[in-house]
């Protein structure tokens, strides 16, 4: 059949057609354009308004020589310079109670009376047969020398005499061990005996401190023997005063090791003039050994001890590209030596007036910038010989 002259040919494109797709494509790539370019703009704005974060806020101290003495430190118990528990060696009726609790006494002061009365009636009759035997014995004398006795009369009379005297010294002890006294001067402790009550043999009266001087016993191990010395000075304090320290001396060392423990037992004397110290009380010792040396000392918070070494960061001062001062970190491996209270000797690392940073260290790293404020933040304790602090 033959075409018409009006027909067209449907397989080749129409020109509109590929304009249309043309258009479209543009419009999106302008569209994506356009949603990316202010995609750009809003990261660009936020970079230009972020703000780098502090540098983190650090407190510091300096490395400094300080007087050193190597302190060996442990746990003792006080100890009065005279104690005892007063007790009677005769039963009896208390018939005077001549103390209060807590009083002070003196050396041969009357404690306590037991009632006497029986035994003072027997020493009477004694001394009664002790002078007639004394009467007896001068008399036979008289007649010896007129040949009216023998000697044998005059021995008899002499070993009577002694015997009744005898007799009498042994009643007058019966009767002193009525009357308890001090044994020595001192300040006594809470009585509970009352007048009308009965002793028996043994029962406490009361208890008896002489506490102007106390002793502090603590042992050391066997190690540190060849470090302890008579008169070495020691260090003590006790939970009744956490803000005090007491001053003693070594005044005695025991002769042997304690097989069970390998301690050695060491006595410290140490003046008590206010009675502050009461004996029992439980005491943390230092013993200062050997002599002074100049060491350099930091605060042990401002150390890090790690498996590969002990390390501290130093405050190093300098200046950026602009001039300006800055203060950055730099870590530094050291080697520590011996500790006392806070403070810890360092050997090698460091150099007196070395800043390091005491606290916040957890938040550096080599090179990071630092930020010293060391009013607003608290200082890690720096105290050789520190204490409990009651809140």
């Amino acid at each position: 059949m033959a075409n018409s002259p009006l027909s067209t040919d449907s397989s080749k494109p129409r020109p509109r057609y590929w304009l249309r797709i043309i258009l479209v494509v543009l419009g999106a790539v302008l569209l994506i354009g356009a949603i990316i370019g202010l995609k750009v703009v809003f990261v660009m704005n936020k970079m230009a308004s972020f703000k780098p974060p502090a540098p983190p806020v650090v407190t510091t101290a300096k490395a400094e020589l300080l007087d050193w003495r190597n302190q060996i430190n442990t746990v003792g118990s006080l100890r009065a310079w005279r104690g005892a528990d007063l007790s009677t060696e005769a039963a009896g009726l208390a018939r005077a109670v001549r103390i209060q609790s807590g009083q002070t006494v003196a050396a041969g002061q009357v404690l306590v009376e037991l009632s006497a009365d029986a035994e003072r009636a027997q020493l009477q009759a004694l001394q009664a047969a002790a002078d007639l035997s004394r009467t007896v014995l001068a008399r036979d004398k008289e007649q010896l020398a007129a040949s009216a006795v023998s000697q044998a009369t005059i021995d008899a009379d002499e070993a009577d005499l002694k015997n009744k005297t005898a007799l009498v010294e042994q009643q007058r002890a019966l009767v002193e061990k009525k009357v308890i006294r001090a044994p020595f001067a001192g300040r006594t402790g809470i009585i509970t005996v009352m007048p009308g009550q009965y002793l028996n043999t043994g029962d406490k009266i009361v208890t008896l401190q002489s506490v102007d001087t106390v002793y502090a016993d603590f042992n050391v191990p066997q190690r540190e023997l060849s470090r302890v010395a008579l008169g070495a000075e020691v260090s003590l304090s006790v939970d009744a005063w956490p803000q005090r320290s007491f001053a003693g001396k070594v005044t005695a060392i025991s002769s042997a090791v304690d097989s069970s423990t390998r301690n050695v037992l060491v006595e410290a004397t140490v003046k008590n003039p206010k009675h502050e110290l009461l004996p029992g009380m439980f005491a943390k010792v230092g013993l200062l050994v050997g002599a002074k040396e100049k060491l350099l000392t930091i605060p042990q918070a401002a150390v890090a001890f790690n498996p590969y070494g002990a390390t501290v960061f130093v405050a190093q001062e300098g200046k950026d590209d602009k001039g300006a001062q800055t203060v950055t970190a730099r870590q530094v491996f050291i080697t520590t030596g011996p500790t006392r209270g806070d403070q810890v000797a360092v050997v090698k690392g460091l150099k007196e007036g070395d800043v390091i940073v005491t606290s916040g260290q957890l938040k550096l790293k080599n090179g990071s910038p630092l930020q010293v404020d060391n009013k607003a933040q608290p200082q890690p304790p720096d105290d050789p010989n520190p204490t409990p602090q009651e809140h």
